[in-house]
Formats: structure tokens, C-alpha cells, sequence
């Protein structure tokens, strides 16, 4: 894909979209740029900033942006949706195709031509979920 739409590929961008590929947390760009400081020690932050630019463009990667300070990236081969834990920020992806349906009940209800859409679910992850239980039974034994 990067090559079809004429960018060159870098040992820096091979680097930052193979970490997208395989990182399952959604990082931000200071979190991939010290993931792959080690391996690239003359990189600075604004190449990590400048790469994933070049990656929204062509379509490789989402940009997050949920309401805390700092955006978040997503390598994007598939349509899915995110679900966010309120507690700790942790997103999770998960895989829903009978969503598809809703932009062309949306279509056809509003006369929109409808370009994309997006699904965001918020609860407290499994971890969050264990540390809320130990406080309460640690509470009840201090009571």
C-alpha cells in the first residue's frame, strides 16, 4: 500500500508500522517512539508524528482520539470497533459485522450519503473489574 502510493519505505516507517501491527494497546506516538528508541537511537518524536501522518494518509492507521489528552493508533486492515475501560484507558478491539447494516438504515433514513461509521463501548476491563473487587473485600476485612 505504501509503495502504491508513492512513499518511500524507511527503516523507521517498516519499524513503526510493524509495532502498529503487532501491539495490541493502541499506543501513542511517545509510547512507540520509546518502544523503538533502542533500535533507532537518532529517531526523535516528531519522526514517529511525522510516519503515522504519512500512515492516516494512506489508510494503515487510525487515529484515536477518546477524550483523554493524547491520541492513539491503531493499525487498521479490518473494520471493528473498541471497547474502552473507564477506569484505566485500556481499549480492546472486537469484530461486529452486523453493523455494517447501520449506515444504510442511516442512508436511507436521512438521505446522508454515509462515508464511515464508528462504535465506541465503555466498561470496566477484567483487570480493573479484580482490582475493585480485592479493595472491597481489603474494605470489609478493615471494617
Amino acid at each position: 500500500m505504501l509503495k502504491d502510493s508513492g512513499v518511500r519505505i524507511t527503516p523507521q516507517r517498516h519499524a513503526i508500522l510493524e509495532y502498529l501491527v503487532v501491539c495490541e494497546s493502541h499506543p501513542t506516538a511517545d509510547e512507540i517512539y520509546k518502544a523503538l528508541e533502542h533500535k533507532f537511537p537518532n529517531m526523535s518524536v516528531a519522526t514517529v508524528y511525522n510516519n503515522l501522518r504519512v500512515f492516516k494518509k494512506t489508510g494503515l492507521v487510525k487515529e484515536l482520539t477518546y477524550g483523554d489528552a493524547s491520541s492513539r493508533f491503531d493499525f487498521s486492515n479490518k473494520q471493528h470497533y473498541h471497547i474502552i475501560c473507564t477506569h484505566c484507558g485500556k481499549i480492546v478491539d472486537f469484530f461486529y459485522p452486523g453493523l455494517d447494516e447501520v449506515e444504510d438504515l442511516a442512508a436511507q433514513v436521512t438521505g446522508f450519503t454515509v462515508n464511515s461509521h464508528r462504535l465506541e463501548v465503555y466498561g470496566l476491563c477484567p483487570e480493573c473489574q479484580n482490582k475493585k473487587a480485592e479493595n472491597k473485600e481489603k474494605m470489609k476485612v478493615t471494617e
